[in-house]
């Protein structure tokens, strides 16, 4: 397949990915192709956790950390490890990078949540609605209105999508100035505001053991190094081919995640365009808004200057 100015092996197109719905491999590359406008500004300059389908959702998979031998257009980006262990992720920042890794499986756009070459400070918040039991998504379109009004009220940009799975996904940029504890305790004090906020142990929990939860739990553990999520446009391994898809807040009191498919997406853009278009560029500075939330404020250092091959492939 020819993808841009590079020749990109596709093996076994008609393989079904998605028996139920009738998808294939190709069907699958095919639309990531269609909407990596959209999703590669989710995906440049971050280390990139390959989880690999290779028979379809239908199939076993793994999860794989180290890019295999791999074409000069996919870039690379050495991560060690507290423990002393190391590895070289996958850097995704074009087109043909997106294609070659789906072409290995790789349903999902799995994500750390910062960039190189600041790769121990994220440049995103997350707060992560999950349900603790069936029957608990209408609370979760309730506490999303929660969390949005405390954003707004601490001035930061608030981005919702559907997680392709049973969630829900409120996003906010962040400058990369603090280290990823720093970031957690922030998220964590925020989720406690919306924890107190709705008042109800039953609707919205912060609880982190998992038998006491009753509500939905209003997740902030995903703010910490080397955690990944399902990107915004990234289709999930579910037998419909669900897709995360970004929202808009008039969208979120009645929205149903079954609506966004690999099948629907593509018509779901042309209408409504990319719903995270200049995202990036508001990007909110957190150090001093930690005092808000009644946190010491945290140490910061500057940023490193972006070399002009961060943002090549290596």
């Amino acid at each position: 397949m020819r993808v841009g100015r590079h020749d990109v092996p596709v093996s076994n197109p008609d393989k079904a990915f998605f028996p139920e719905r009738g998808l294939s491999k190709g069907d699958l590359v095919g639309y990531y192709l269609e909407v990596a406008d959209c999703a590669l500004p989710h995906l440049r300059r971050r280390p990139f956790h390959m989880v690999r389908y290779p028979n379809g959702v239908e199939g076993e998979f793994f999860h794989q950390k180290r890019v295999p031998p791999h074409p000069d257009y996919v870039g690379e980006q050495f991560v060690r490890f507290p423990s002393g262990h190391s590895t070289v992720f996958a850097v995704i920042d074009n087109k043909a990078a997106l294609a070659w890794v789906i072409n290995l499986g790789c349903i999902e756009l799995h994500t750390w949540h910062s960039r190189v070459p600041e790769i121990e400070k994220p440049d995103y918040l997350l707060i992560d609605l999950d349900p603790s039991r069936d029957g608990q998504w209408p609370y979760v379109r309730q506490i999303a209105l929660v969390v949005r009004e405390v954003m707004d009220e601490l001035g930061l940009s608030a981005y919702p999508k559907t997680s392709g799975a049973t969630g829900l996904h409120i996003m906010a940029p962040i400058k990369p100035e603090v280290v990823f504890p720093d970031a957690r305790r922030f998220a964590k004090a925020l989720a406690e505001e919306v924890e107190r906020r709705v008042g109800n142990q039953e609707i919205a929990t912060t609880t982190w053991r998992v038998a006491d939860r009753r509500g939905v739990f209003v997740d902030f553990g995903q703010n910490t190094r080397d955690r990944t999520i399902a990107c915004a446009y990234s289709v999930r391994p579910t037998p419909d081919a669900r897709v995360s898809a970004p929202l808009t807040w008039d969208e979120v009191p009645d929205v149903e995640p079954s609506e966004f498919t690999l099948e629907t997406m593509q018509e779901r853009v042309a209408e409504v365009g990319d719903l995270t278009a200049g995202m990036w560029r508001r990007k909110a500075s957190l150090p001093s808004r930690f005092e808000q939330l009644g946190l010491d404020a945290p140490s910061v250092t500057t940023p490193a200057p972006r070399s002009r091959s961060a943002d090549r492939p290596r």
